[in-house]
């Protein structure tokens, strides 16, 4: 969710491809959530863009109706097995697991986010086929060829080598399995110079998916994104000092941060709903 303004921190990247400041923002925000109901409110009345189930709530703009329209493109049964890359609190990965019957692994390197997800699939009797560890998209953790579809969720475009990204997915689906993605092209013009975001900008991800040989079934621009990214932060902006009261000085910083650079700099070219598969055996 997160990057600061001091490029030479937020640029550095750990052996396993992720930015530091990326997971220490997340890190943050996460509990912070917990904590805040001004910050549900908000996030639910504007980034959502209608109902979404409150136990399956997560800090993304992901809507109700693009995670159906993923899940039936997963076309999960019982028994099969989800990546949900960048997991997060596990929100929409574990509303996919349940509406399935299919197991979920959840791969993400902030340690309060796994402990989140590990907490509510828990809470929702979902511990027995939910399973969360840390990793990012470069290095999953997981074994070739081991899972049957992929869920990601507005996280890509904080990844410093997007190929890597699709070389990874690539690697872990078995053949014929199905991938759903949402993330934000990046205007490369707009972000020179910018932390995070000014590195590996890709206004386009059908490139990479082709270059890893992942077929893509729809390619979609999400409905209302461009009114509702700057509304979500808007609101951000204007309720900081409750945020901060409520969230503490770290995590309402962080998120404020992002929300005023998104703000004056419009980084975002388009958010996009994508569909892809691998090839069959």
């Amino acid at each position: 969710m997160t990057f600061d303004g001091r490029r030479s921190s937020s640029e550095r990247v750990t052996g396993d491809g992720v930015f530091e400041v990326v997971v220490d923002g997340y890190d943050a925000v996460y509990p912070a959530v917990a904590a805040s109901p001004t910050f549900r409110h908000l996030w639910a009345e504007h980034a959502y863009g209608g109902p979404f189930p409150a136990e399956f709530a997560h800090i993304s703009f992901l809507t109700f109706d693009e995670l159906q329209t993923m899940a039936a493109h997963l076309a999960l049964a019982e028994g099969s097995v989800l990546a949900d890359l960048a997991c997060g609190a596990g929100g929409p990965g574990l509303w996919v697991a349940a509406e399935s019957g299919a197991s979920v692994v959840g791969v993400d390197p902030s340690t309060t986010g796994l402990v989140a997800a590990r907490q509510r699939a828990e809470a929702l009797g979902l511990a027995d086929r939910a399973h969360y560890q840390a990793g990012t998209f470069a290095q999953t953790g997981l074994a070739d060829a081991a899972i049957d579809a992929v869920l990601s969720v507005d996280a890509i475009q904080y990844a410093p080598d997007k190929r890597a990204v699709f070389r990874e997915i690539s690697r872990i689906m078995r053949p014929g399995a199905r991938l759903a993605f949402s993330a934000f092209e990046v205007e490369p013009d707009r972000v020179e110079g910018l932390p995070v975001l000014g590195v590996d900008p890709v206004p386009d991800f059908g490139p990479l998916l082709e270059e890893s040989e992942l077929a893509v079934d729809w390619y979609r621009e999400s409905d209302g994104w461009a009114e509702r990214i700057p509304a979500t932060f808007a609101a951000v902006v204007e309720a900081m000092p409750t945020l901060t009261e409520e969230m503490g000085e770290v995590a309402a910083s962080s998120l404020g941060l992002e929300a005023s650079l998104t703000l004056q700099f419009r980084p975002y070219r388009r958010r996009v709903v994508v569909a892809a598969h691998a090839p069959a055996a």
